[in-house]
C-alpha cells in the first residue's frame, strides 16, 4: 500500500510539472523585444538557424547575446559558421534607422551569408 501511495504522490508531482512547463514555455519564446516593422508580405517566423536582432537603441544581438556594433563585425563570421546553413533571420526594431539595420545587412553578407531572411509583421487589414 504504501508503494502506491508513493506512485500517486510522483505522478501529481509530474502533473504539476507539466503544467507549469505549459504555462512557462510560451514566456522562454519571446527572445528580445523588438518592434517589427509591419509590410504587405507573407511573414517569416524565424525557425531554426541563427537569429540577429537590432533593437530600438542599435544594440545588436545574436540569438540573445547582447553585442556593439563592433563587436558584431569582429565576430559574426565566427558565429554563423554551421548555423548560417539554416539560415540567417534579421529582425529590427521599426524605430531603428534604416542605415544601422543596412550595417548589420552588410557585415552578414560581408561574412558569405547568402541566405539572409527578414522578418516582419503583417500589415492589420483595415
Amino acid at each position: 500500500m504504501n508503494a502506491e501511495i508513493n506512485v500517486v504522490n510522483l505522478i501529481d508531482v509530474m502533473l504539476l510539472l507539466l503544467v507549469i512547463f505549459m504555462i512557462a514555455a510560451p514566456m522562454m519564446q519571446g527572445g528580445v523585444d523588438v518592434a517589427l516593422p509591419k509590410a504587405e508580405a507573407k511573414p517569416l517566423e524565424p525557425k531554426s538557424g541563427l537569429v540577429v536582432s537590432v533593437d530600438r537603441s542599435g544594440a545588436v544581438y545574436v540569438d540573445e547575446t547582447k553585442m556593439t556594433l563592433g563587436e558584431f563585425r569582429s565576430s559574426f563570421r565566427a558565429l554563423a559558421g554551421n548555423r548560417a546553413r539554416d539560415g540567417v533571420y534579421l529582425r529590427g526594431d521599426a524605430g531603428v534607422p534604416y542605415g544601422v539595420v543596412t550595417q548589420v545587412l552588410a557585415i552578414m553578407r560581408a561574412a558569405g551569408v547568402g541566405d539572409i531572411g527578414l522578418v516582419t509583421e503583417p500589415e492589420s487589414q483595415p
